[in-house]
């Protein structure tokens, strides 16, 4: 039976990716919306840059290098996240170099059509490149979680659409893809970058720092209380563990 290649190197690269660092972080940029190119549409989100400043530098200094381009989405669960920033995608699978991880900034809540940052379960300030949608309100679960997931921006407009399309796309283990059936997934059919949820680019659109005025971003308020047990049913400290996602395409590929 034929192996899968490419879908092998895409689950190696999210099984080390996010332990490989680079230079010093940027502070210089500062700006509000930006726009999010994707293969599948494009959608437009509202950064906090004044209520979570460290952490909205941090992601417009990968926007600005021009990280994000060419990196696809390398997690989907249904009504829950939609998960990319760490991975790009050539001909292969390559991790992109990240930078200095940042404080944590657990202000507002992780509801729905929000962007909050990923971390390494069991270490609060350890947010680099990559970032995740909440498809619903997770506000229970990941308000607490590993010191709270910072969210830093929401969707705007009519942008959940495209949001919403990518969560229903058929996965291989949990990458979204496109044209490629559970059954060449079972069988480690290879895949290409056709088949995959491409962020082409992300740009910024508006720099005005108070553009996000006239929004209303729901706090975090749980943030104070005692995270619970990290086997409870809410949701394990390591669910944006990469390994998670390794396991699951080998035992798929191994067939």
């Amino acid at each position: 039976m034929k192996s899968s290649r490419a879908i092998t190197r895409l689950a190696s690269c999210v099984a080390t990716g996010l332990t490989i660092a680079a230079a010093t972080l940027s502070t210089q940029a500062y700006a509000t919306i930006v726009e999010f190119q994707t293969s599948q549409g494009s959608f437009q989100v509202n950064l906090f840059d004044q209520q979570t400043p460290a952490t909205v530098a941090n992601f417009l200094g990968y926007v600005e290098r021009g990280d994000y381009q060419s990196t696809y989405v390398h997690r989907s669960v249904e009504d829950f996240i939609i998960q990319g920033g760490g991975f790009s995608f050539d001909e292969q699978a390559e991790p992109i170099v990240t930078q200095t991880p940042i404080i944590n900034e657990p202000v507002f809540s992780n509801v729905a059509g929000t962007i909050a940052m990923a971390k390494v379960g069991g270490k609060v300030n350890s947010a680099t490149s990559q970032w995740f949608f909440n498809m619903s309100d997770n506000s229970a679960n990941l308000d607490l979680q590993n010191g709270g997931f910072a969210v830093f921006g929401q969707v705007i407009g009519e942008g959940m659409k495209v949001v919403n399309a990518i969560n229903a796309l058929q996965t291989c283990g949990e990458i979204p893809m496109v044209d490629y059936s559970e059954q060449q997934c079972n069988q480690g059919e290879d895949a290409v970058r056709a088949n995959l949820v491409m962020i082409n680019d992300i740009i910024v659109i508006d720099n005005d720092p108070n553009s996000a005025i006239d929004l209303t971003p729901v706090e975090n308020t749980l943030i104070d209380e005692v995270e619970p047990d990290s086997d409870s049913d809410s949701g394990a400290a390591w669910w944006f563990a990469p390994l998670a996602l390794l396991v699951a395409l080998r035992r798929r590929t191994a067939r």
